[in-house]
């Protein structure tokens, strides 16, 4: 019979020939082999007969491939992965150099420095993995390979696709994926759901065994290893190295924290935290050891009266009398945030854990970008939450363990702890404010033109629960709250005349009734409904949830809270009686400015703001540029109506007076009049599209009627064809066509998929059609011929892109790429099309983005944007914390 080496090879010949073994490790044997096309040495690593019997060839090749796109200094690329006769193989780089288990076994010991260093870049490789959603689930010595003084991960990914693919198999047969000195806790226990978490202990116990010589717990037995990590005392670096610095000791502990949840949220912050001096954790700070300066200082702080409040409180339950004899009080703390953590004065969105120990809030990371933090009132520093950059509307599921957000169109879930993001719904405008039902199956959304929707928690399809009343004149229903047996609902929506009313829905039936005025509502467990008023004072008022009535008068409970101009309060309360809420003017105000292409902004009439929303809002320039046409909002009706500025400094008109809803104008060639939807046909259940006179004088005349919804549409630079998007794009329908008006009546199909197709715009000289598809999955910028455009179309975004823009050299194309910012590329646009240079301009995370349209224009001479700066008024903004609220109203 032939040698593995033999039947590999003959199985390989032409791609790969194994020269000798280098080494076995649990779950593969490594080869040194030739990569023969590339002429490059290799390591062939092949799976133990016996794990690859469980995982199973199919299941194990599609896992793998998770892994092959991942591209850091510090992981081993995955070159190639396969089957050949039997035997399950992938293949590595062959590092020249030892591993840092070698060192190791060799030197016992490593200088702290050296130490430090090795984990740090680790942890950054750890970091950028989940980000994409891999776990290594084994980091230890024997896979960290130094070369040329780095260390590199190796067999990233691996463990991940033998747990995807054996599954529960694996414990079955005895297998396990992990080495027992570097297994956490939950994976001791045999917990398959391991994540982010199991990844920092693992790097926690290495940096423990590069300073002290041995991993944190040894024995003689793999079940008495186990044993410690389950329920060994805690472990410290400094106990058995005095030299060890205090933060890189404190770190190490809190990675190797017994639960997860106490741990680094991400792999960042525990490289953070060995790079700060006076970073702290648990027993140190207790016993009152002097923290020097760093990120968590001020914090620490801010929030130090809040601990001083919550250790008399704790103390007092222990040992002061009986509750039912000295009733708890009310206690207000106003809570500080780190100023390089703040959260924008009028986008600062949070929640709280049910069991009210846990606050996610909208901050500001490391690049200047929203994202969202996690600040247990039991630790001194708070923690970014990895992959929710843009994050908006943040709600904690009820265990506390995934947060669902909206971000753009989408809506998604994000472990806490790490793992993969997922993404519930991801086509469409208008999505607002998701809530989790009582069990955690559904998530609960609003859409602005449908109304209260559901998704699974898990994913698959969403469906309607309360429609919009489009004859009552709804535009929107938003804000919703589910009631504890997630049989009925409350939820707020503006009032015809302006204001919002509350309502109260039966999920089973669909009946609605009418609450009373006010936004934002909120149940307690106290029997109370919570909600804000339109003085922006926070009330609170006796509810009983089986008939959805009101019970009796509500009160005052907080003054003076920051609320939104679409009825968006800030607060919010947890099951055990804590409330935390937001106080400061209102917000949601735009200002129109100029912004450079270098990103320095200038507001065009300093003062001048308005109200509108990513879906409504809408401004371009006239064809000479003196003018900005724009759509806004007036508080009072919340109706969106078009205007034109003289710009700079000059007066602001009105130009519709119809309807309650226009939008998307669009200038014609000689400037002298604007086309743009509006709902002002009484016969139509959706918007046309009508044209009217730039200086408002004149009727709007109708342009273009459809028996299906319009979204868009324009004229070509010529003015003969009339170019519009048809389709429900609530459900992800979008198509693209044309007609020429007078001349033919022949509607002409320029892109009709399966998938939402829109935000098209015609390039200068009319022979380009640049658009946005999601045919790929993801948002994406394409160039077609026009009016030919199934002849052919290019892909100009090479990472997501949407809101494209001419300019009016026909030179460049702009977009807003999948990172939010403003990319500029430069393309060939005459007889033929071709992309050339991109060039990233700015970021655009301070300017309002388009709800499936541009909403930006650019100058005349291409040098200069026209933008809407999301104001940052009401810097005198302030988070209070209250304990026991309910014991006043009551």
């Amino acid at each position: 019979m032939n040698t593995p080496v033999e039947r590999l090879n003959a199985a390989l010949e032409g791609r790969y020939r194994i020269e000798r073994e280098l080494g076995q490790g649990g779950m593969a044997t490594v080869y040194l082999a030739d990569d023969i096309k590339h002429e490059r040495k290799v390591a062939l690593k092949v799976l133990k007969p016996e794990l690859a019997a469980v995982v199973g060839a199919e299941r194990f090749l599609a896992e793998i491939k998770t892994t092959a796109n991942l591209q850091h200094p510090h992981i081993l690329p995955l070159f190639d992965s396969g089957e050949a006769d039997k035997f399950l193989f992938y293949v590595m780089p062959y590092v020249e150099g030892e591993t840092l288990g070698d060192r190791l076994d060799r030197d016992h010991q490593l200088p702290v420095d050296e130490a430090v260093q090795i984990a740090t870049a680790v942890a950054n490789a750890l970091d950028y993995a989940h980000r994409h959603g891999v776990i290594h689930r084994d980091i230890k010595p024997a896979n960290l390979l130094i070369h040329d003084g780095q260390p590199v991960i190796s067999d990233f990914g691996i463990a991940l696709a033998v747990g995807t693919a054996g599954q529960g198999r694996l414990t079955e047969t005895g297998l396990s994926v992990g080495t027992p000195h570097y297994m956490s806790p939950e994976q001791a226990t045999g917990d398959q759901t391991v994540g982010v978490a199991t990844d920092i202990y693992a790097l926690g116990a290495v940096l423990y065994e590069m300073l002290v010589g041995d991993p944190p717990y040894t024995g003689s037995t793999a079940q008495a290893i186990l044993g410690k990590i389950i329920a060994g005392k805690r472990a410290s670096a400094t106990e058995h190295r005095a030299s060890v610095p205090r933060n890189v000791d404190a770190a190490i502990r809190k990675s190797l924290e017994k639960l997860p949840a106490d741990r680094f949220i991400g792999a960042q912050d525990f490289s953070k935290a060995l790079g700060d001096p006076g970073f702290r954790h648990g027993e140190e700070i207790a016993a009152g050891m002097t923290a020097g300066r760093g990120p968590w200082k001020p914090l620490a702080l801010g929030l130090g009266a809040l601990a001083v409040v919550f250790g008399v409180g704790f103390g007092w339950s222990i040992f002061g009398p009986e509750a039912p004899e000295r009733p708890r009080p009310v206690t207000r703390v106003s809570v500080a945030i780190p100023e390089a953590q703040f959260f924008h004065p009028t986008r600062g969105d949070f929640d709280l854990s049910d069991d009210g120990s846990l606050l996610v809030y909208r901050g500001v990371g490391d690049q200047g970008q929203p994202q969202l933090w996690a600040r247990r009132w039991d630790a001194l520093d708070a923690t970014p939450i990895r992959d929710t950059d843009q994050a908006l509307f943040p709600e904690l599921s009820p265990d506390g363990l995934e947060v669902v957000i909206v971000t753009g169109t989408s809506v998604r879930v994000v472990p806490l702890q790490g793992g993969v993001s997922r993404t519930l719904v991801d086509v469409g405008v208008g999505r607002c404010c998701p809530t989790w039902s009582p069990d955690g199956a559904w998530i609960y959304y609003t859409d602005q033109l449908l109304g209260l929707r559901r998704v699974p928690a898990a994913g698959g399809e969403p469906e309607t629960v309360v429609e919009v009343n489009t004859a009552a004149g709804d535009q929107f229903n938003l804000l919703a709250d589910i009631l504890p047996g997630g049989a009925g609902a409350v939820f707020a929506s503006p009032r015809t005349g302006g204001g919002f009313r509350i309502q109260a829905v039966d999920l089973e039936t669909g009946d609605v009734k009418d609450l009373t005025a006010g936004t934002h509502p909120r149940y307690s467990p106290t029997g109370h409904l919570l909600f804000i008023d339109g003085a922006a004072t926070l009330l609170a008022a006796p509810f009983d949830v089986e008939r959805l009535e009101l019970t009796g008068a509500a009160v005052p409970v907080a003054e003076g809270l920051a609320v939104l101009s679409n009825g968006v309060g800030f607060f919010a309360v947890s099951e055990t009686g804590r409330l935390v809420y937001r106080t400061g003017a209102q917000g949601g105000f735009l200002a129109p400015a100029w912004v450079d292409r270098d990103g320095t902004t200038r507001d065009i009439d300093t003062g001048w703001t308005i109200l509108g929303n990513p879906t409504f809002s809408s401004l371009t320039l006239s064809p000479d540029g003196t003018r900005l046409s724009l759509s806004i909002m007036d508080p009072d009706t919340n109706a969106f109506d078009l205007w034109v500025k003289q710009l700079d400094q000059g007066p602001l008109s009105r130009v519709t007076f119809e309807g309650t809803i226009n939008y998307r104008p669009t200038w014609s060639s000689d400037g002298r009049s604007l086309t743009y939807m509006s709902d002002q046909d009484q016969l139509a259940t959706a918007s046309d599209l009508f044209t009217k006179r730039a200086d408002g004088g004149g009727t709007a005349e109708l342009v273009l009627h459809r028996e299906t919804t319009l979204a868009e549409g324009m004229y070509s630079p010529d003015g003969t064809w009339l170019v519009f998007r048809q389709g429900d794009t609530r459900v992800g329908e979008g198509d693209i066509y044309a007609m020429r008006p007078g001349t033919d009546s022949t509607v002409t199909s320029l892109v009709a998929t399966d998938f939402l197709d829109y935000s098209m715009a015609l390039s200068p000289n009319g022979r380009w059609m640049a658009y946005v598809s999601n045919a790929t999955g993801r948002n994406e910028v394409y160039v077609s011929p026009f009016p030919d455009a199934g002849s052919g179309r290019q892909l100009v975004s090479p990472a997501g892109g949407v809101e494209p823009v001419w300019a009016h050299s026909g030179r460049e194309l702009f977009y807003r790429n999948g990172a939010n910012e403003l990319v500029a590329v430069q393309v060939d646009a005459d007889q033929t099309f071709a992309v050339g240079q991109q060039d990233v301009l700015f970021p655009l995370a301070s300017y309002l983005p388009g709800g499936g349209h541009p909403q930006y224009d650019v100058s005349a001479d291409d040098q200069r944007f026209v933008m809407l700066r999301i104001n940052d008024a009401a810097e005198d903004t302030e988070l209070i914390l209250v304990e026991n609220w309910a014991a006043e109203p009551r």
